[in-house]
């Protein structure tokens, strides 16, 4: 599907909906789920009754069958409304792992059940302490014994497991030393974590400074069975890859969410905030951070459709993925910025949601990548710089 039918009228829609949902789950409850550390639950399940999680899902599997670019707005309409996506945003990228190269079986017993809510397709079990952002060198082992196969080792940065019934797990098939390139000999596994919790699976949650419900994942002689092996053996970063584009936009199309929701927070604030007789508004060391925030999240903005529209339409989007998630990235932090500046000792007040805001915003800075290795791509890949790791 490209960019090129009109989608207007449905996002116009979709964010309408959005919108209602998040005025049932106001400030007060994200502020209950993080101070005590909650999965938002209901919040979930009210998208999911909706066939929200469900829209990038092809009709035929029971969902929506919507583009890459829809699934943003609605993202970003989350986070615009004040609600956090993080705690289910997993879904859409990591879908598309199973719709893009999975079996036609496979995509017919999981595919339907996730659509309905049925099964939560949440955790992503990538990263591992010893290797980080250097995929290529993760050393979780699935070796295979007739027909399944035996997994060993740890993730790290697994966020929603403990909420999760499935996982897309990439583990070493063949040892990094018995490749010809270091980016061969690494699978793909839809695991049923239902059953693995009770075969070798341990889940140990991470306390953060944000709720975000992330944890470290130890695998103990974890039987996988072969038909849970997604696409061929070996190649299994090539997959991830490709799912990890659409990671980047999605997240990206969040943090413009929250660039709005910081630049709205601030000006209405600056508006009705009185200060010697006037509105603090009306003073330019106030109006002029605010509308520098706005003509970042407006410039990145047109960044992240860019990219969502090249991924649509199966061009090379390795570059605009990642410069979208880095450019929204940093607008939502310096919204957020503005945001506390704007408010004054009120933005680290719990009350007004503006410190939880800017912890999550936070985040992106690192997760799902750093900036820093975005910035060593894009000089490599389209500046031609020696490559620096």
């Amino acid at each position: 599907m490209t960019s090129s039918t009109d989608y207007s009228d449905t996002v116009t829609q979709l964010r309408d909906t959005v919108g209602r949902v998040c005025k049932d789950f106001p400030g007060e409850y994200w502020r209950a789920k993080d101070r005590e550390r909650c999965y938002p639950t209901e919040f979930v399940q009210a998208l999911t009754d909706l066939g929200l999680l469900a829209a990038l899902i092809p009709e035929e599997f029971g969902g929506s069958g919507l583009p890459l670019s829809v699934g943003a707005e609605i993202l970003k309409a989350i986070h615009e409304f004040g609600g956090n996506a993080g705690a289910c945003h997993a879904q859409m990228y990591t879908m598309g792992t199973v719709l893009r190269h999975g079996s036609q079986a496979q995509k017919e017993q999981y595919l339907p059940q996730i659509a309905s809510g049925e099964l939560r397709l949440q955790a992503f079990g990538v990263t591992e302490p010893g290797a980080g952002t250097d995929t290529t060198s993760i050393t979780t082992m699935a070796v295979r014994e007739g027909e399944r196969y035996i997994v060993n080792g740890q993730k790290v940065w697994t966020s929603r497991a403990e909420q999760s019934d499935l996982m897309v797990l990439l583990a070493r098939t063949t040892p990094k030393d018995q490749v010809k390139k270091r980016t061969e000999g690494l699978s793909v596994f839809l695991v049923d974590m239902r059953e693995a919790k009770k075969n070798g699976m341990t889940i140990k949650p991470i306390r953060t400074m944000i709720n975000h419900s992330t944890n470290e994942v130890f695998f103990d002689n974890m039987p996988v069975p072969v038909a849970n092996l997604i696409g061929e053996e070996g190649q299994g970063l090539r997959y991830i890859l490709s799912g990890m584009n659409a990671e980047r936009i999605l997240i990206a199309a969040e943090c413009i969410g929250d660039a709005r929701w910081f630049i709205k927070k601030a000006r209405d604030y600056a508006c009705e905030r009185k200060v010697f007789g006037r509105a603090i508004g009306q003073n330019q060391g106030i109006q002029f951070p605010i509308a520098r925030a706005f003509a970042e999240m407006l410039s990145s903005n047109l960044l992240v459709d860019h990219a969502a529209a090249r991924y649509e339409q199966g061009k090379p989007c390795g570059t605009e993925a990642n410069l979208a998630k880095m450019m929204a990235s940093e607008a939502s932090w310096h919204a957020a910025d503005m945001c506390v500046q704007t408010f004054g000792g009120f933005g680290v007040a719990e009350e007004y949601d503006v410190e939880r805001k800017f912890r999550e915003a936070r985040l992106y800075q690192i997760a799902p990548i750093s900036t820093n290795l975005i910035l060593s791509f894009v000089a490599e890949h389209e500046l031609g710089l020696p490559r620096s790791y």
